[in-house]
């Protein structure tokens, strides 16, 4: 054992090629409860590499074959985050649960680590309000963000994602080049990709329907709905 943690399972597990994001595709997350096991697994699932960090040893040991790495360590420490790399990570996320010291003093970390974004879960509004002051980027309250939405906007390129069931999902997103310029109609964005676009919100102004004559420009927040594996690809195109 290390100074300050263990690594239970060092070596990578392997992933299929189709799913590797083409940037960063590295993301922590710290306290493996049910939420940020949620999280762990949905990020996982999308192709991520997921470092899964907790303070007890048997909660590593019982998901360390689903994620890419885990590690046993004390997150309050800063020097067993040093050790861990967890600043070198662009994305971190918090999972620390009814522990709000451990999670204030985790995300505090952080923020000193330089840790791009960081999303912390908060046990009460409260508990965000502090998150928020100390310097975490996104606060998440469990009751209102399940583990799956979490996960899709922790990859950067979906601004909401909301799941009506099993396998349909709708998004907001920023458009992607690919229907910049041209009526939504020319587009033929559902026959190319499986989704609709139906509603566009141009900067300072409200939204609106979208319509086959909608041209979209870029900087555009579009929703989009369609198959979950759709409009999870179709918010990867290039902006």
């Amino acid at each position: 054992m290390a100074d300050h943690f263990e690594f239970l399972r060092p070596h990578r597990r392997r992933r299929s090629a189709d799913r590797r994001p083409a940037r960063d595709s590295r993301v922590a997350v710290i306290g493996l409860g049910r939420f940020g096991q949620s999280v762990a697994a949905e990020l996982m699932r999308r192709g991520w590499d997921v470092l899964g960090v907790d303070a007890d040893v048997g909660v590593v040991q019982k998901v360390g074959e689903e994620l890419t790495q885990v590690a046993a360590a004390d997150c309050t420490d800063p020097a067993a985050l040093a050790q861990l790399g967890v600043g070198e990570f662009s994305r971190v996320v918090v999972g620390i649960g009814t522990d709000l010291e451990a999670s204030i003093l985790t995300t505090s970390n952080l923020v000193d680590a330089g840790v791009a974004a960081i999303w912390a879960r908060a046990a009460t509004r409260q508990h965000g309000q502090i998150l928020e002051r100390i310097g975490a980027h996104h606060v998440v309250l469990p009751e209102h963000d399940m583990g799956e939405r979490v996960a899709h906007l922790v990859t950067g390129r979906m601004l909401d994602f909301i799941a009506f069931d099993s396998d349909y999902a709708l998004i907001k997103t920023l458009a992607p080049k690919v229907v910049g310029g041209i009526p939504l109609g020319e587009s033929r964005v559902r026959s190319t990709y499986g989704v609709t676009v139906v509603g566009i919100k141009r900067p300072g102004a409200d939204f609106t329907h979208a319509t086959a004559e909608t041209v979209v420009h870029p900087g555009d927040v579009i929703i989009v709905t369609g198959k979950t594996r759709a409009v999870e690809m179709f918010a990867e195109l290039d902006r």
